[in-house]
């Protein structure tokens, strides 16, 4: 019997899918894209609905779906997480992130202490311990990686410096959570080793500081021998291998398994691997010189210059055309050999066509936009308790809890608020005007000649100042060649869109509250082992509105912003005040 049950796992028998299980995924799959692609045209949220078809084709809801293909939807829409957090560090600016380091760290600081300090108003609510309002703080300080980078690529605001603030204090934020993961999950047992608590710090420091310094001190000296190998032998099969699209898409696969696997093993988290290893690739494409292989453009520009004038010669009649002339369908079929594109390879075109971008673009984004991306948001709602979260005592609880950790996330905007003084010195010289005692000659001994020879001097001054910038005065050239100071932003915008982006959670506030509930952190005493507690779907009505108002207020305050846009564009003829102003630089 035992052989023989060892010879029928050895493979598994192939059976073709019913009718109804074909048509349940193949609905799945295509509303996932539909309701995405409806809310991103409308509101830039499709992520949401996104939750909404997992909550209703998953356990929660029509259970139409099996465990087994729930399961595997949970593990390839982790994959598309982890490239979206990829793509994000992709879409890195290193003068920004340079720039803001302190201010997305002072943001991100916010967002993790104001959730776990307005949590202690549970204890009221819930009659909860300090313990369990520390778990449910821990679960409402992260901040959904997945949301953010959706939210900025839907919005085209990734590369932005708002971009790079909250993608980075979003980074922290879910850093700390993961720690508290690994916190929580041993709170249950009653003790928590020293180990436990500083091993993800420490680990999470060591990417953040050890990847940096090998780049510098080792990555970018090969990088530069190589260059000089390659520019000196471009017509080398080394160097056509190394600007090949394939060698480029293995070196950033493999670097990217190879961080995020060396970061589970070593206790931190996976999704900072994925970040700091599409960082990597965005610093070597923007910050390291690259060949231009000349050589191999001269060459190339040699072999159209031989078939043309192969071209230009009579065939059989013995008639010449015209070199001048327009070029007939032979010039462009034998420059068409040369060059499939139709266009000449220069060093620009071969560096942009080689980034990081590009081959993210190329091979990784529609896989990810279409089936992983989709899975992943609708894996979330698979962990929606749907069914067990509509008593009357929670719904409320629950809802008042929502509020409390949205004003929390909303705090982190004020670090964006930018007060101008300008209209506060506008006021004042009003003010001042009005109180100012008029100009009196016969009292101050002025006379009409001599104000009259002020102005002429004046008018003269300006004639000069005029003449002086006609011939050019160094100091006038100088003022202008000047580049002006970013413009302010004249609306609220900014902070609005960086506070409800850091409202979102999701996959770490799950995470965090189940192994929470799993460890009985949550359970009050005497109560059912097999129900949910109290405090846990109360922390997850927080999570799920979070989730909810987060997204699609970022998307109406796109939406705002698109729209103020092209007002400003239609009647100031892009004149005007940028919206975003500061923030929106790239």
């Amino acid at each position: 019997m035992a052989a023989a049950a060892a010879a029928a796992a050895s493979s598994m028998p192939y059976h073709e899918p019913d009718i109804v299980t074909i048509l349940v995924q193949t609905s799945f799959l295509l509303l996932l894209n539909l309701v995405n692609a409806a809310l991103d045209r409308l509101v830039y949220c499709g992520l949401l609905g996104q939750v909404l078809i997992g909550i209703a084709w998953g356990t929660p809801g029509a259970k139409w779906l099996p465990s087994s293909a729930e399961e595997l939807v949970v593990q390839l829409g982790y994959l598309g997480l982890i490239l979206l957090v990829y793509e994000g560090g992709l879409s890195t600016s290193f003068t920004s992130l340079k720039a803001n380091l302190l201010l997305s760290s002072a943001v991100a600081i916010t967002g993790i202490g104001m959730p776990i300090a307005l949590s202690f108003f549970l204890q009221e609510l819930l009659d909860a311990t300090s313990l369990q309002v520390f778990a449910a703080g821990a679960a409402l300080c992260s901040t959904s990686l997945g949301t953010t980078f959706t939210v900025l690529r839907s919005s085209g605001l990734a590369s932005t410096r708002l971009g790079v603030v909250l993608s980075s204090a979003a980074m922290m934020d879910d850093v700390v959570g993961l720690v508290m993961v690994e916190v929580i999950s041993n709170l249950g047992g009653g003790s928590i080793g020293p180990l436990t608590v500083v091993r993800p710090i420490l680990v999470s420091l060591a990417f953040a500081i050890v990847v940096p310094l090998t780049c510098h001190f080792l990555v970018s000296p090969l990088t530069l021998v190589l260059n000089r190998y390659r520019e000196a032998h471009a017509a080398s099969r080394l160097s056509s291998f190394l600007r090949h699209r394939h060698t480029i898409l293995m070196n950033h696969t493999l670097l990217l398994i190879a961080l995020v696997t060396g970061s589970t093993y070593a206790g931190t988290s996976n999704l900072f691997a994925a970040y700091i290893a599409g960082a990597m690739v965005s610093w070597w494409d923007t910050e390291l010189p690259h060949p231009a292989f000349a050589v191999a453009v001269a060459t190339e520009a040699e072999t159209v210059d031989e078939k043309t004038n192969r071209a230009n010669a009579a065939p059989s009649g013995g008639c010449i055309r015209d070199p001048n002339g327009p070029p007939t369908l032979e010039d462009e079929a034998d420059i068409l050999e040369v060059n499939p594109t139709g266009a000449m390879d220069t060093g620009i075109e071969e560096e942009s066509s080689t980034s990081g971008t590009t081959i993210f673009e190329h091979y990784y984004y529609q896989p990810l936009a279409r089936i992983l991306q989709p899975f992943f948001f609708a894996s979330i709602g698979f962990s929606i308790p749907i069914t067990h979260m509509f008593n009357g005592q929670i719904v409320w609880r629950g809802f008042v809890y929502a509020i409390l950790m949205t004003l929390a996330k909303l705090v982190c905007g004020l670090w964006l608020v930018r007060f101008s003084v300008a209209p506060a010195k506008e006021a004042v010289r009003g003010v001042w005007s009005m109180l100012k005692i008029p100009n009196l000659p016969h009292l101050w001994g002025r006379t009409t000649a001599t104000t009259g020879s002020s102005n002429s001097n004046t008018h003269s001054g300006g004639q000069a100042n005029a003449q002086s910038s006609l011939v050019g005065d160094p100091r006038a050239n100088k003022t202008q060649l000047q580049s002006p100071a970013p413009p302010k932003p004249f609306s609220l915008q900014p902070p609005l869109m960086l506070a409800l982006a850091m409202v979102s959670r999701g996959e770490i506030g799950f995470l965090i509250s189940s192994v929470a509930e799993s460890r009985g952190v949550f359970a009050s005493p005497g109560s059912n082992s097999n129900a949910e507690s109290d405090i846990f779907l109360v922390v997850t009505w927080a999570i799920v509105l979070c989730t909810i108002v987060g997204p699609l207020g970022v998307g109406l305050c796109v939406r705002r912003v698109k729209a103020l846009e092209e007002r400003k564009n239609s009647e100031q003829e892009g004149a005007g005040r940028d919206v975003l102003g500061v923030w929106g630089v790239r």
